[in-house]
């Protein structure tokens, strides 16, 4: 079974995105980028909601070709550009760079993938993140925790019907006062 992951940047009070979906807060240090750039090379699908989605193809399938790019912004484009994706929406009728579109059931979709051989899937985007998180499917959580509060938003968690139980697997402070954690959901 493959390991299904979510990750992201919040804010110290738990949002993804403050109100009006204003990520400005959230630019990573060299270090943090370097960071999720290691977590994409290591993973073999990702799996997007739409407003996600969005965001990631209005920059990166041309963020190596920047007149300001970095290497390390050069590889990451291009990883993200050719690995295989998953975009979960009804509202949107097109995908390209290596995606796939699926209009359905997302929860049953995401148990389906995690049920096939291969490696650890990403997933990004806080609606979908929340319904796999509502029905159990998530087995590891990254935070890269930023000293910011954002008073409200988009929160990173999902309201859950039940708790659910973790153990800490790595804790590390980054540059800008940025701490990132890992938990492994207990089973």
């Amino acid at each position: 079974m493959r390991k299904l992951i979510y990750g992201m940047n919040l804010t110290l009070d738990g949002y993804i995105a403050a109100p009006g979906d204003d990520i400005g807060w959230s630019v990573p240090s060299d270090e943090l980028f370097q960071f999720w750039s290691d977590q994409l090379r290591a993973t073999d699908l990702s799996l997007y909601g739409r407003k996600l989605w969005q965001t990631m193809s209005s920059h990166w399938p041309t963020g190596d070709q920047q007149p300001d790019a970095t290497p390390a912004e050069i590889e990451f484009a291009r990883r993200w550009r050719d690995m295989s994706k998953v975009v979960f929406s009804s509202t949107i009728d097109t995908v390209d760079w290596n995606t796939r579109l699926v209009a359905g059931d997302a929860v049953a979709e995401i148990t389906r993938l995690k049920a096939e051989d291969g490696g650890p899937i990403d997933i990004g985007g806080a609606t979908l993140a929340g319904a796999a998180m509502r029905a159990g499917l998530i087995d590891e959580y990254v935070l890269a925790t930023a000293p910011v509060l954002a008073g409200g938003g988009t929160p990173f968690f999902a309201a859950l019907d039940s708790w659910v139980n973790l153990n800490l697997v790595e804790t590390r402070t980054l540059p800008g006062g940025v701490i990132l954690t890992r938990y492994e959901t207990r089973r």
